[in-house]
């Protein structure tokens, strides 16, 4: 797509904090972070939105899905158990679809949050 951001991103004519990258996928961090993590990933492949996915994107998204908990404990928030078995970490993955699910690019992409209870407080970065 000509004016699609994700696309330029992909393409690499728009720079970007890039995390990681493999033939399908980029992830990289979001340009205004609603928390300590926040970073994106995005299908090389246009695709609108989630609503706009059939049987033939199952093995992209889940891709997708299992690379956001690997990315998000190499950037410090995963998920995990003490040695009392507590549960500690934790992030929080979402796709908004549509205009009213807060999508603003229309290049499906996965938001994934992190850091102490990221959805209570905006972050400011500093």
């Amino acid at each position: 797509m000509d004016n699609c951001i994700f696309c330029k991103i992909t393409a690499k004519q728009i720079p970007s904090k890039t995390i990681y990258e493999d033939d399908d996928v980029i992830a990289f961090h979001d340009i205004n972070p609603a928390a300590p993590v926040h970073f994106l990933i995005v299908p090389k492949l246009h695709l609108a939105t989630l609503a706009d996915c059939g049987e033939k994107d199952v093995a992209l998204l889940g891709k997708m899905s299992l690379l956001a908990p690997r990315l998000a404990q190499e950037l410090g928030c995963g998920y995990q158990l003490d040695a009392d078995g507590v549960k500690h970490g934790g992030f929080k993955t979402i796709f908004n679809t549509g205009p009213d699910g807060g999508q603003e690019v229309y290049h499906l992409h996965m938001h994934v949050i992190g850091g102490a209870h990221p959805w209570r407080v905006k972050f400011v970065q500093p």
